[in-house]
């Protein structure tokens, strides 16, 4: 309970948005560094990608041809939005993709043009903001009451860039008067930050939202869609859709607290949205006028659930999106005994010390080789077996036939590659929806959870050798495969069908719920209960007035006889 409620101050350090003002050119110059060039690498890679895989992916469903808007989420959000943005371009779509000069992760594409914004910060304020996980694993040892304090400051740090990049972007007329004048026929967005919304809703044009699902069930509620307490639990909660009276106790009140906290949550895009659009307008209210949402998520992972018409499943979006291995690195990799793959996501890139020798002690016991993405300074004890780069092909790492465990910080893209290939996994999460996915890759045998602020050679060693060497984590993670991947349509196709879909008819207001527009008064028929509870009471008035009228001229009757 109280992760739930401690949760609006914590923010659950969610990747960053990137968004910002003023200028527009074609193209973003590329710093040199070696997280520049790693970023570079991985930029030209995705769109070799693209180029060589037509296989996985048809033409446009129809001659129609439209113009898209992207405006995306830096950090591992890029991953699924850039997928569908370079499938729509090469598909003959025009795309243009609205990003900051600055950012971690997101870059030009062969197959959509960029409109460059500035931004009052610099890269060595991005990279402050990206090392708050290497700081809190150094604090580890703190008390609670500690921890949550660190946890709040770094939070202040990245809802202030969230907020920053957003109101450069929003209130930079000259780059919204560009925009409006483009012509766009809809907008695809994270409404995680809701900045795209917003801009959708000024420029008048429909929204397509791609996303993992947003704090406090708030999509859920803009989209209209049903959330039962008694078996749809709340995220952070731990429960599954089985709860005790306990449990059911516990998933309402935090139900019943959910619009409050978003509104807490979400109170400066509420006063950015008045003051961007001149109207009394709150962000649940934007989102409601989404026309698609894709969701990467997959039943598989989740609990069964009520979804609205206009919620499509594409959990995996990137998984059949991939190359062959540069010839070092499958040479590299090939072996009698395989490898691990170890990434922690796009903000944690680095580790402190003491973590580090922790890791590379473990890895130097076991035969296995290792790839770890690693951008801090490398060691100089770093095992033969180990091998750390700045920028590593996951997907196709674990697409190859050599992968034997993927130890992963169990963000949402992460396990469902992992998923995919049916590579098991040792997870270690930090922040956000992590915590959830982590526990229920877990509790369906795909892998084991290890908590890396306490982290040890010992207990790595452990979940590794388990995961490893006992073969009902292999034959779990691949049945779970099998089922993830037994689908009609790719999520990638599935994406760009209903981007098109959008864009070909200007919207899908059909596929909304008349729900959205009712009070809660309305929404759970009060009013009607109240008028029907008052007609029962009215008749059973009326028949026991005149059941006592009955009685009396009955009791008179028989004393005149």
């Amino acid at each position: 309970m109280w992760k739930a409620t401690v949760f609006v101050f914590l923010l659950l350090n969610m990747d960053m948005q990137v968004n910002g003002a003023d200028k527009t050119r074609r193209s973003a110059a590329r710093k040199s560094g070696p997280e520049e060039k790693a970023k570079t690498e991985e930029a030209e890679a995705s769109d070799t990608i693209f180029a060589n895989d037509t296989a996985s992916s048809s033409s446009s469903s129809s001659s129609y041809l439209g113009n898209l808007l992207v405006v995306p989420m830096d950090g591992s959000h890029w991953v699924g939005m850039k997928a569908i943005a370079q499938e729509m371009g090469r598909r003959g779509h025009r795309v243009t993709v609205v990003i900051p000069e600055v950012s971690m992760q997101m870059g030009p594409g062969k197959y959509y043009d960029t409109v460059i914004h500035p931004v009052l910060y610099d890269r060595a304020y991005i990279d402050s903001v990206t090392s708050v996980h290497k700081d809190m694993m150094q604090k580890s040892a703190q008390s609670f009451i500690q921890k949550i304090k660190t946890r709040f400051a770094v939070t202040q740090k990245i809802t202030d860039l969230i907020y920053r990049t957003a109101e450069s972007l929003l209130f930079n007329d000259s780059l919204i008067s560009h925009l409006a004048q483009q012509g766009f026929d809809a907008v695809l967005t994270d409404p995680m930050v809701p900045t795209g919304s917003l801009i959708a809703r000024k420029l008048g044009i429909p929204t397509i939202n791609l996303l993992r699902g947003m704090p406090f069930f708030l999509d859920m509620r803009s989209a209209g869609c049903p959330c039962p307490p008694s078996y749809v639990p709340r995220f952070f909660t731990g429960y599954s859709d089985k709860m005790s009276f306990k449990e059911r106790v516990v998933n309402t009140l935090v139900a019943l607290l959910e619009p409050l906290l978003s509104r807490l949550l979400y109170w400066r895009f509420d006063q950015m949205a008045y003051q961007f659009l001149g109207e009394e307008v709150c962000v649940a209210e934007v989102l409601s006028d989404s026309a698609i949402w894709l969701l990467r998520i997959d039943l598989i992972l989740e609990f069964p659930r009520p979804l609205m018409p206009n919620m499509v499943l594409v959990g995996g979006i990137n998984c059949n999106v991939r190359n062959p291995l540069p010839e070092d690195l499958e040479s590299w990799v090939s072996g009698e005994f395989g490898f691990v793959v170890f990434t922690l996501g796009t903000m944690v890139s680095d580790l402190p010390e003491e973590k580090t020798s922790i890791f590379l002690e473990a890895f130097r016991q076991i035969p296995q080789k290792v790839i770890w993405r690693y951008t801090g300074q490398v060691p100089d004890n770093v095992p033969e077996n180990v091998k750390m780069m700045g920028w590593v092909p996951q997907n196709d790492l674990l697409a190859h036939p050599g992968a034997r465990a993927f130890i992963t910080h169990a963000g949402s893209h992460g396990i469902f590659e992992g998923l995919c290939h049916a590579v098991p996994m040792v997870m270690m999460p930090m922040r956000a929806d992590q915590h959830d996915n982590a526990e229920r890759l877990a509790n369906k045998g795909a892998g084991v959870v290890v908590d890396i602020f306490s982290i040890t050679t010992e207990s790595l060693l452990q979940g590794l050798n388990e995961v490893l060497h006992d073969v009902r984590y292999k034959e779990d993670v691949q049945k779970l495969s099998a089922l993830h991947k037994d689908r009609p349509v790719e999520p990638l196709d599935l994406s760009v069908y209903w981007t098109e879909y959008v864009m070909r008819h200007k919207g899908a207001k059909h596929l909304k719920p008349a729900g959205i527009d009712l009070n809660w008064i309305q929404y759970f028929c009060l009013d009607v209960i109240a008028l029907l509870a008052s007609v029962v009471l009215l008749f059973g008035i009326l028949i026991v007035k005149c059941m006592k009228l009955c009685f009396r001229k009955l009791s008179r009757k028989r004393k005149r006889d």
